[in-house]
């Protein structure tokens, strides 16, 4: 197997996934962002984007979707949720919620407080998509009930999910607007030894391979 990832990006999914289950794999470091400084890349990726994930002649790029494969290939009743288990609806919910209800809104604060130049940047779409984010947080509370995981009692790839949607808030500057929930959630999450190793092994590839650690979180 063999992961194409930016330093913090949204492939960091399913380099935590990986982790997470053990299993062999490559990590190739690119440049943030690979579709500017890393034309070869539209090779691998015709999309541009970060990630881009190949297990023989499968190819995925959505993070979230190649969690959920990883987990179903290879972590059945772990890190994945089967369709037998009471909470399979609940596993598959938060596996997508924390890409697209909790990630997208975060990529607009980070594009236009951040990432733009000067002139485009606005502070009202930032604080508009930063309240649109908190407000979906909250809710989210709402359905995690004080659980330490989301579903069937365990760490799954559903908080890997969310888990990254959190981390991205911390770099978006919003770690400090975060309700007591989600931080004391989020470090659930972090004290989990898979997420120290995926942070490890981020570090090292990017040593070897010559990639700067500052992080790149629009993925792609």
């Amino acid at each position: 197997m063999k992961l194409h990832h930016c330093v913090g990006a949204r492939s960091f999914r399913p380099l935590w996934a990986l982790e997470a289950i053990g299993l062999p794999y490559e990590l190739a470091m690119l440049p943030f962002p690979p579709r500017v400084h890393r034309k070869d890349y539209f090779a691998v990726n015709p999309l541009g984007t970060i990630p881009a994930f190949e297990d023989g002649e499968t190819r995925m790029t959505e993070s979230a979707a190649i969690c959920e494969y990883l987990a179903a290939r290879h972590s059945p009743g772990a890190l994945g949720v089967d369709p037998g288990e009471a909470e399979y609806g609940r596993y598959l919910n938060g596996l997508h919620f924390g890409e697209a209800t909790l990630t997208f809104p975060q990529t607009l604060v980070l594009r236009y407080g951040r990432f733009e130049p000067p002139e485009r940047r606005s502070p009202q779409v930032v604080e508009d998509y930063a309240r649109w984010f908190l407000s979906r947080l909250k809710a989210f509370g709402t359905v995690l009930g004080g659980r330490a995981f989301l579903c069937a009692g365990r760490f799954t790839a559903a908080d890997i999910s969310v888990g990254y949607a959190l981390m991205l808030a911390e770099f978006a500057g919003l770690g400090d607007r975060l309700p007591d929930f989600a931080r004391a959630y989020w470090e659930g999450l972090k004290a989990q030894p898979s997420y120290g190793r995926a942070l490890a092994a981020e570090a090292r590839a990017a040593g070897e391979q010559g990639v700067s650690t500052v992080p790149s979180p629009l993925g792609g």
